[in-house]
């Protein structure tokens, strides 16, 4: 609510000095790409989004576009066909994921005179993300306090808590088709490179166990290796044995449907006085 009600402050001048705006509703898919989810880009353990937004003509070709998208990211060992010999740890992990996106689209051609343009954008964001995952018995534990890598423990004092905030590079592009002069439909994929390893909670190495087990008690080392829940005879990782990868940051993507509608200034505005925005009026 609050990421939409900042997004229509910042498009509001637009709108009060242009007819070129648009408001954009999406729906689609999240997709994450990382450690637990080694496909570049797959439809495998996606889960739903949606986002409001809005887009504004510079030209007859270049748009600043701004929005708001929700969405849910999971990933899953048993599910990850490109796990090599690591899949045996059985982690999995869920996370909503809210971001705020500004940036510039490129129209390859003028939707003006013709139906369809393939377009790309590229720009900013800031994105929320809060990993959790469930116990045997069905108990939600987000996995941040647990310290599953020894994040903020005192025995490893150079390993540091990550943001659960963090900026991102969104970039992508779709296929934009022209229903009327007022209306637009876009299929659009958009990815978004991170500078986090830990949207899964999952990056580099195991720390040690005794360790973990004082600092944190025994959920944390039940939830940071789960192996013994697919063999008894699976033990806790050594100090120091690979848990990640944690020189390949995490990505995560949208796809789906974009619904445009131009937005008319002058037809909801009143002669001399204000429009229903409270945007300044003008004799028509």
């Amino acid at each position: 609510m609050k990421g939409t009600t900042l997004l229509l402050l910042l498009v509001l001048p637009f709108y009060c000095n242009s007819q070129k705006l648009q408001v954009d509703l999406f729906g689609g898919v999240a997709t994450y790409q990382g450690d637990l989810q080694g496909k570049r880009y797959t439809l495998n353990q996606s889960r739903a989004a949606v986002g409001v937004g809005a887009t504004y003509a510079m030209s007859e070709k270049f748009f600043a576009r701004a929005g708001f998208t929700y969405g849910g990211l999971a990933g899953d060992d048993k599910l990850n066909t490109t796990a090599k010999g690591i899949e045996f740890r059985n982690l999995r992990f869920k996370s909503a994921v809210s971001e705020m996106h500004f940036g510039v689209e490129y129209n390859l051609f003028k939707l003006e005179g013709k139906s369809l343009t393939p377009y790309v954008f590229g720009g900013i964001a800031l994105f929320h993300f809060n990993p959790y995952t469930n116990d045997s018995i069905g108990n939600k534990y987000f996995l941040k306090p647990l310290s599953t890598e020894g994040q903020g423990l005192a025995a490893y004092p150079n390993k540091k808590n990550y943001s659960l905030t963090q900026f991102a590079i969104p970039f992508g592009g779709g296929i934009k088709i022209r229903l009327s002069n007022e209306i637009q439909v876009a299929v659009e994929l958009g990815l978004r490179k991170t500078f986090t390893d830990y949207i899964d909670d999952v990056s580099g190495f195991y720390v040690d166990g005794t360790k973990l087990l004082n600092e944190r008690g025994a959920k944390a080392i039940e939830l940071s290796y789960r192996g013994n829940e697919v063999s008894s005879a699976a033990t806790y990782p050594a100090e120091g044995a690979q848990r990640g990868n944690e020189k390949s940051k995490d990505w995560y993507y949208f796809s789906g449907i974009k619904l445009s509608k131009t937005i008319n200034n002058k037809a909801g505005r009143i002669a001399k006085g204000r429009d229903k925005l409270g945007c300044p009026g003008k004799v028509l």
